[in-house]
């Protein structure tokens, strides 16, 4: 048996809030090789991070590599389970490190709690195992190639769900003021966010090269953040980006609150905004708690941060 084996197979943000906790395991066992089960299009990130020794390509649940030697430990990152425990068990771990759940009560582990923070979650785990996991230890180094567009603001308006999306005419005025203002706008997404952020930088006013949608991989797309003035994004991986380049954003919450997937509350390079309201995050319609964020309030805040210039020609 060789190795740390740890499953965190999901996404950008998902990655980055697990950070710390992957530093914490370095450090409890700094002899052994750390190897992360995550998705292949998130590599460019993982090389960043100094814990991880390895990538290995994973998808999701259900897609784990049983090939290899058994890791002398396997680490839950992933879920309460009981897919991801299934799936590090037929690894055949010496040790598994993971939270308690009814369908394995023979298996040691904490409580699952649901009122934490992401970071937290996983920190405790660390600290269950004897080790030691600092919370703010979230930041990566800068990106090794070049910002497509350095000292940009940098508005993103995409979510994995629609309950997440501040409205687009919203964006599209936040962009537009500060465009006036003198900034150097783009506008970012996947490639199935390009109609929306055409849509943004048209009615923003802004030029088609404005729009990076589709047009940036995941290590141009850290670079474009590390090299930023601004992020103004929703509760996305952008947004943990930006806390891990020290980028200054302002983050729009809802219906997902902050103390649970917010950037660390004394990090004041980012502005996080919250009216209080609780809802599904996965819904099909922008939150109601989210559409109370008025695009003033959103304006005043990238303002606060990014200072005003006067205007160019």
């Amino acid at each position: 048996m060789t190795g740390v084996l740890v499953l965190r197979a999901l996404g950008l943000g998902d990655l980055l809030t697990a950070v710390p906790a992957l530093r914490g395991l370095r450090r409890r066992y700094p002899g052994e090789r750390l190897v992360l089960a995550a998705p292949e299009g998130l590599r460019d990130l993982v090389e960043l991070i100094d814990a991880v020794d390895e990538l290995l390509p994973t998808a999701g649940l259900g897609t784990l590599d049983r090939s290899g030697e058994p890791p002398t430990i396997a680490v839950n990152l992933h879920g309460s389970g009981p897919q991801s425990i299934s799936d590090l068990l037929r690894r055949e771990p010496g040790e598994l490190l993971t939270h308690l759940h009814p369908d394995f009560p023979d298996l040691p582990g904490i409580e699952w709690r649901d009122d934490i923070h992401e970071v937290e979650r996983w920190c405790r785990l660390v600290e269950f195992a004897g080790g030691d996991a600092d919370r703010g230890d979230l930041g990566l180094p800068t990106p090794p190639g070049p910002s497509p567009e350095p000292d940009t603001v940098v508005i993103h308006p995409g979510a994995a769900f629609p309950a997440r999306r501040w409205p687009t005419e919203r964006f599209a005025y936040v962009a537009r003021a500060l465009h006036r203002a003198g900034h150097r706008v783009v506008v970012t997404g996947s490639g199935s966010e390009r109609a929306l952020a055409t849509e943004v930088a048209e009615v923003a006013g802004l030029p088609g090269t404005a729009v990076l949608a589709g047009r940036t991989a995941l290590a141009e797309l850290a670079a474009l953040v590390a090299g930023a003035a601004l992020v103004v994004c929703g509760d996305t991986g952008v947004g943990h980006l930006a806390t891990a380049f020290g980028t200054p954003s302002v983050l729009l919450f809802g219906p997902t609150p902050p103390r649970l997937w917010g950037p660390p509350p004394g990090a004041v390079q980012h502005l996080t905004l919250w009216v209080g309201d609780v809802g599904d995050p996965h819904g099909p319609e922008p939150h109601s708690g989210l559409l109370l964020l008025g695009k003033e309030r959103v304006l005043a805040a990238a303002r606060t941060l990014v200072g005003e210039r006067a205007a160019h020609g």
